[in-house]
């Protein structure tokens, strides 16, 4: 059986196969993507041209070490695909990311890209989300109040996400709300909900985003599926 760092290997080389040549493509940010820049970086030694929009400070770091081109994406005229991870994922290709605090960035790069794949080990599959605290990117200044008013909303647990001592600061300067909603069962009207409130920046919540989905098990397959529907 395949450890978890072997499952995101295998699921970071899979996906580096999916990459066309000459494409300009959204790279996520997280532990599986780490794997993706290695084997593209590898590729790219072996001719394969590529530029890269990354979604956080993270990700562009990585993939400079690994030699591969960066862009922001005002610069993109378009973007082919954009792979990224997920912290959880239903039926419906519904997401919750965010856990590693590049939300905001990772759903705009995903929004801006023809297709989104998702790359994740069987674990995130859920038939429901929930499990995971969905992040909520807010403005400093008053998220007091917002937190306020998620809980308001019939939420169970609100936390200010922490680094350390000190609040978690995202590339762009706010902070993030850990929120525990147990089972969501209406992602989309939820996702509508909390952007109504004043100081919500962005919503862990990828909503009718991701076409394609390729899960790794520990017993080495590989799954690849399309949006269902």
């Amino acid at each position: 059986m395949l450890s978890q760092d072997e499952i995101k290997m295998k699921l970071g080389q899979y996906a580096a196969g999916l990459v066309p040549p000459n494409s300009i493509m959204g790279m996520g940010t997280g532990s599986t993507v780490f794997w993706l820049i290695q084997e593209l970086a590898v590729r790219c030694r072996q001719g394969l041209l590529i530029k890269i929009v990354p979604t956080s400070s993270k990700t562009k770091n990585l993939a400079a070490e690994a030699g591969l081109q960066t862009i922001e994406l005002n610069d993109a005229d378009s973007l082919q695909l954009t792979i990224d991870g997920t912290d959880e994922i239903d039926e419906q290709f519904q997401l919750i990311k965010g856990g590693g605090g590049a939300l905001l960035l990772e759903k705009m790069v995903a929004a801006a890209s023809e297709k989104l794949i998702i790359i994740a080990d069987d674990t995130k599959m859920v038939s429901c989300l929930g499990d995971f605290p969905l992040p909520v990117e807010v403005i400093p200044y008053g998220w007091k109040q917002v937190k306020k008013k998620i809980i308001q909303m019939g939420c169970k647990k609100v936390e200010l996400r922490q680094n350390g001592d000190r609040p978690f600061i995202t590339d762009n300067g706010h902070y993030i709300l850990d929120c525990k909603m147990d089972k969501i069962k209406n992602a989309t009207a939820l996702n509508t909900e909390l952007h109504l409130i004043p100081g919500v920046v962005e919503t862990g919540l990828f909503i009718d985003m991701a076409q394609t989905v390729i899960i790794g098990y520990a017993d080495g397959r590989i799954e690849e599926k399309e949006q269902p529907g």
